[in-house]
């Protein structure tokens, strides 16, 4: 059994029909990329999995329990955390208390020591705001808020988003050892050439449609998938 196992996903903004019958699978440990051009519906598939858009059909089974349609808190419990585009951190709570905070209600939260080890920076800010932080940054303290509650997969929506290249190879890293720790990932990301350097498997999504499932090392070799689906 896949330890996330989504079939005949469906998903509406109001009247608009966005996702249509959504299949995907994670085996657990590995790292899953989503790819597809602007408003194909890659984020809206992350939202539905965590119960932030309520799918109107289908089921999200993780361990083999269905949590379409429960509550984020609900699904968040169960152990799935996702790491939305826009970060949502307490901005006038410090690094640490804001990682703190995230931990309070887990059952087998990381220790500080932990989080930490996996990013340093965090360390050195950990008395700073919120607000005082740079955009890498804040990634990084979103990403860690995420990984202290343990999560049995973790959902990461353009991690990489207007960072600079120097962050985004640090926050890479950091995937890179969470993956090696045997951390469960889907990633929705731009950044091409970073995903499917993350990634065992890939999905492409187009006009809320999987259309494509490929391993990252047969995209790697037949370019022109991503040329035929993405237009790079």
């Amino acid at each position: 059994m896949s330890l996330l196992e989504v079939t005949g996903l469906n998903a509406y903004y109001a009247d608009s029909h966005i996702l249509f019958d959504v299949a995907m699978r994670v085996e657990r440990n590995e790292v899953v990329a989503l790819l597809g051009r602007n408003g194909a519906g890659k984020s809206t598939t992350l939202k539905s999995l965590m119960g932030i858009v309520t799918p109107r059909s289908g089921k999200v089974l993780l361990e083999g329990k269905n949590l379409a349609g429960r509550k984020s808190h609900v699904i968040a419990k169960a152990g799935m955390q996702l790491v939305l585009e826009d970060r949502r951190i307490f901005g006038s709570l410090n690094v640490e208390e804001n990682i703190v905070l995230a931990g309070l209600t887990a059952p087998n939260k990381w220790p500080l020591d932990r989080i930490y080890e996996m990013f340093p920076r965090l360390k050195e800010r950990r008395t700073s705001r919120g607000t005082d932080l740079s955009g890498g940054e804040q990634q990084m303290l979103a990403i860690a808020r995420a990984l202290v509650r343990d999560p049995k997969i973790i959902l990461l929506d353009e991690p990489f988003e207007g960072l600079a290249p120097v962050i985004v190879r640090d926050l890479m890293k950091a995937c890179r050892e969470l993956a090696a720790a045997g951390q469960t990932i889907v990633l929705v990301e731009q950044n091409v050439a970073a995903a499917i350097a993350l990634a065992q498997r890939v999905y492409i999504i187009n006009n809320g449609h999987i259309v494509q499932e490929n391993a990252a090392a047969e995209i790697k070799a037949s370019p022109e998938i991503l040329h035929r689906h993405l237009g790079v």
